[in-house]
């Protein structure tokens, strides 16, 4: 993918778990490093540009060892949309939620791809 977006993972107790996303590692598939929202707690922030990749970025997330995972929510606001998508984990997976009255520019990603 190589569209601007910005990505808010919500998660409450979760600073271990999200610690390493935090400092840059070249071995993961996407480019970047999260950080934390400030004046919220269990929120961490990242924005992809045209240049850094964020293929497998759902994957990783819904791989991490969370201490809450029915709590942790996932928001994508990619360059077209008028509102950000909610993912949430769902039987291990990262699920996008529909949300009533809304309607984004691009269609539900499927299951099996980021």
């Amino acid at each position: 993918m190589s569209r601007i977006a910005q990505v808010i993972v919500l998660a409450t107790y979760a600073d271990e778990v999200m610690e390493p996303l935090t400092r840059p590692d070249e071995s993961r598939s996407w480019r970047g490093h999260f950080r934390p929202l400030d004046l919220f707690v269990g929120g961490w922030v990242i924005e992809f540009n045209r240049v850094e990749p964020r293929m497998g970025l759902l994957r990783h997330l819904e791989s991490l060892p969370w201490p809450n995972p029915g709590h942790v929510q996932v928001l994508i606001h990619d360059e077209e949309d008028d509102c950000f998508g909610l993912w949430m984990i769902h039987d291990d997976r990262l699920i996008e939620v529909p949300l009533p009255r809304t309607q984004r520019f691009h269609s539900p990603a499927p299951l099996s791809e980021d």
